[in-house]
């Protein structure tokens, strides 16, 4: 009976060692560009933390950790994470890698936007053609951005050639080629898509087209399960030496997706 309990006992205690993880509640474009398939089980070894990911977008993620249902927040939206913040939902804010955003659409580019140095004039010139643009309409930050975008170009997009979708980035890339037209994507989700036909990118290089991410701890008080010491783990690990090199060595196909703050890519 004694070595029943003892056996009993050491499996309870496996058990709960097996369980020790944190919530992330993230986007699908760190989700679907294979990034956290390549980061956490580095941080898991490293810690012994597993990170279960809710990937949804910007603004889903950010409505995530504003109601405690997640620990910390891995998201790439400015504004939403300033006013997350300042409403005293998260704390500690740091920036810990970026990438782009890039414009792509159909080998024959019937707006005309091939090689443009401006974001802003490729969307006035895809407006005024009324060529087609599948829009993710998700409210991720990859959507926010896209939005600021056409408020910059001062246009409203509502004809029938614009096709808000209310998907993530994969399927709204599926979309796009369905449907030979454009959408902005971030760079990494587009190196990860395997179904592009004759879909490519047509408008890169600008710097409104700058995409930066950050981590932000959910406030403790917020949590109605206390996971904070574990959270903090997280937040402080990506942003060390150890997550920049995670973040810096993934790659797809041989081509590195998200680069450091204060770095500039290809140096």
């Amino acid at each position: 009976m004694v070595m029943i309990f003892l056996v009993l006992g050491m499996w309870l205690g496996n058990a709960v060692a097996a369980e020790r993880f944190i919530t992330l509640a993230s986007t699908t474009s760190t989700e679907q560009s294979g990034f956290f398939a390549y980061v956490l089980p580095l941080f898991k070894k490293q810690t012994g933390i597993a990170v279960r990911v809710i990937a949804v977008g910007s603004g889903q993620a950010l409505a995530i950790g504003e109601r405690g249902d997640a620990d910390a927040v891995l998201v790439h939206d400015r504004t939403g994470e300033e006013n997350f913040v300042a409403a005293g939902h998260g704390v500690d804010r740091r920036a810990v890698m970026f990438n782009d955003f890039v414009i792509v659409g159909p080998e024959s580019d019937p707006a005309g936007i091939r090689g443009l140095s401006n974001a802003h004039n490729a969307l006035k010139r895809i407006a005024k053609s009324k060529s087609l643009f599948t829009s993710r309409g998700d409210d991720s930050g990859t959507h926010r951005a896209e939005l600021r975008l056409w408020k910059a170009a001062g246009i409203h997009p509502a004809d029938e050639w614009y096709r808000e979708l209310g998907q993530g980035m994969g399927p709204t890339l599926n979309t796009t080629v369905e449907l030979n037209s454009y959408t902005i994507s971030d760079r990494a989700s587009w190196a990860n898509f395997g179904n592009r036909r004759d879909l490519e990118i047509l408008v890169e290089g600008d710097p409104v087209l700058f995409n930066p991410y950050s981590s932000i701890l959910v406030n403790p008080s917020k949590r109605t399960s206390q996971k904070a010491a574990d959270a903090r783990i997280w937040h402080e690990w990506i942003a060390s030496e150890a997550g920049r090199q995670a973040i810096a060595s993934f790659r797809i196909n041989g081509k590195q997706m998200f680069f450091l703050p204060g770095s500039r890519p290809g140096s």
